[in-house]
């Protein structure tokens, strides 16, 4: 269970620091262009936070831990890209499916941006967990 949570750690650091400086750069630029008044003017921080701390225990069992066991980061990497674009995928393509703000563009950049912040997340939290326990 030690492992479990220094691995979480490990990944719920740098996936709410990337995650924080995308949505500060693209939040203006990109979605409420796009949204517009689909948007809150302050967001529910609460489920913001729900989310920000069961992501990494998804990021953490299906992509920090397989890799773990087999000390491979390639495989951190591969399966954070995997885990990220189904996550994203499904929220993304459900909303251009029923919100009419939601488009393609916003799709495909979204589920890239989980891809790449789930892929980077875990791939340092995989070398994170393996430098702390010297494997």
């Amino acid at each position: 269970m030690q492992k479990f949570l220094m691995a979480y750690a490990a990944v719920f650091v740098p996936f709410v620091a990337l995650d924080a400086v995308w949505l500060r750069l693209m939040g203006a630029a990109f979605y409420k262009p796009t949204l517009g008044d689909i948007l809150r003017a302050r967001p529910n921080l609460w489920p913001a936070a729900a989310f920000y701390m069961l992501y990494p225990i998804g990021l953490v069992t299906f992509a920090v831990w397989p890799a773990l066991h087999e000390g491979e980061l390639l495989r951190a990497l591969a399966l954070g890209l995997l885990f990220g674009l189904f996550t994203y995928a499904t929220y993304d393509l459900t909303n251009h499916a029923t919100l009419r703000n939601w488009t393609t563009t916003l799709a495909v950049v979204d589920m890239a941006w989980g891809s790449v912040v789930a892929a980077s997340s875990a791939a340092i939290g995989f070398m994170v967990v393996r430098r702390i326990l010297g494997l």
